[in-house]
C-alpha cells in the first residue's frame, strides 16, 4: 500500500459585520463553481499563520489578523489527502470587492453557509460554525 499524498493548505474564516466570506471557485479551476474559505497551499518555511496571511494578501488584496485556529481535517479528494486548517480572521482594512482565484464573493450569515454548494474540504469547518452558539 502506498502512502497518499498530503497537501497542507489553510484558509481564512473572515467575519465582518456579524457576516462571514464565502468565496465561488472560478469554473476552470479544481472543484470550479464550489465555494470555499479563501486560502491556499503552505509554503516550504512558511508557518500556517504566515502562509493564510501572505494567501489573502494574494487572492483578496487586503490584511486580516489571524484570531485563531477553528479546525483542521483531512479530506480525501481524488487519491490525495487535503490537510486544511481554517483560521478565524478579522479584516484590517476595508473589505474585498475581488478575487484573483474566485469569480464571486458573498458575505454571509452562519445560518446561511450551509445553503451553499461548498468544497468538500470545507465542510467539517461549515458544519462547526452553523452548530456553534453565536455569542
Amino acid at each position: 500500500m502506498s502512502a497518499r499524498r498530503i497537501v497542507e493548505v489553510v484558509a481564512a474564516v473572515i467575519e465582518n459585520d456579524g457576516r462571514i466570506l464565502a468565496c465561488r471557485r472560478r469554473p476552470e479551476k479544481a472543484a470550479g463553481g464550489k465555494w470555499e474559505f479563501p486560502g491556499g497551499k503552505i509554503e516550504p518555511d512558511e508557518t500556517p499563520t504566515q502562509a493564510i496571511i501572505r494567501e489573502i494578501a494574494e487572492e483578496l488584496n487586503v490584511q486580516i489578523e489571524v484570531l485563531g485556529q477553528l479546525r483542521q481535517d483531512d479530506t480525501d479528494v481524488s487519491g490525495t489527502i487535503i490537510r486544511l486548517a481554517c483560521f478565524r480572521a478579522s479584516l484590517t482594512g476595508v473589505p474585498p470587492t475581488h478575487s484573483s482565484d474566485h469569480d464571486e464573493l458573498r458575505w454571509m450569515r452562519v445560518s446561511e453557509l450551509s445553503s451553499l454548494d461548498w468544497a468538500a474540504p470545507d465542510l467539517p469547518a461549515v458544519a462547526e460554525l452553523v452548530r456553534a452558539p453565536r455569542n
